[in-house]
């Protein structure tokens, strides 16, 4: 399954934005390298970019560009996960997740007190599954044991989760970030979620921690 792109023409049409600036702001890593794709095409070499992705990161760059400088915005989009150290009680003041998916991650890991942003992205990702009734908290368990799993070591966060279903059975698998997968034949995408922008998102509401 492959992503919807868009050429670099058209995207620095769309946002209104110069060669410079786009240039500027992956120097400045507010746009990951990985978003920059090289495809051949019958005029030669072009840049193509995941349209959602490049779109959504562009106007939350433009709407905060008049008041944070360019490294503070790139500290916002790191995806620093050892400065995020919560508690039970704070998630629960948060609201972040609800109580079902927080005490299904404490079952499977009774010993955790604190919770890194990881944690809480893992939480979250299978949370909006469940509340969207895609998924059930079997599921759950199995897709958290998955992202704990693979992803716990990891310190960058350019992966997509893939959530499958055929005959019932529900499978999660991690790929790289645009890159095109195939699943067989009858199977649905229950979801194709990329981990970068679940981060962001998290980081937005706990406050750019």
């Amino acid at each position: 399954m492959e992503k919807e792109l868009i050429s670099k023409k058209d995207l620095l049409d769309l946002m209104n934005i110069t060669y410079g600036q786009l240039y500027r702001w992956k120097r400045k890593n507010l746009i990951p390298e990985h978003w920059f794709i090289r495809k051949s095409t019958f005029t030669g070499q072009e840049t193509f970019f995941p349209k959602g992705e490049i779109v959504q990161r562009i106007e939350k760059i433009q709407s905060m560009k008049d008041d944070l400088s360019l490294d503070e915005i790139s500290d916002h989009f790191s995806p620093n996960f050892s400065n995020v150290n919560l508690t039970v009680s704070d998630l629960e003041q948060r609201n972040i997740v609800s109580n079902n998916t927080l005490q299904l991650f404490l079952s499977l890991y009774p010993s955790k007190v604190t919770f890194n942003l990881k944690n809480i992205a893992h939480m979250y990702i299978v949370n909006t599954q469940l509340e969207n009734g895609d998924i059930t908290l079997e599921d759950c368990k199995s897709i958290v044991k998955t992202l704990e799993g693979n992803l716990s070591q990891k310190t960058e966060s350019n992966f997509n989760i893939i959530i499958s279903r055929k005959l019932g059975i529900t499978t999660c698998f991690i790929i790289s970030s645009h890159s095109n997968f195939y699943i067989e034949d009858k199977a649905k995408v229950i979801a194709n979620i990329d981990y970068s922008n679940e981060i962001d998102t998290l980081r937005s509401k706990l406050g750019g921690l």
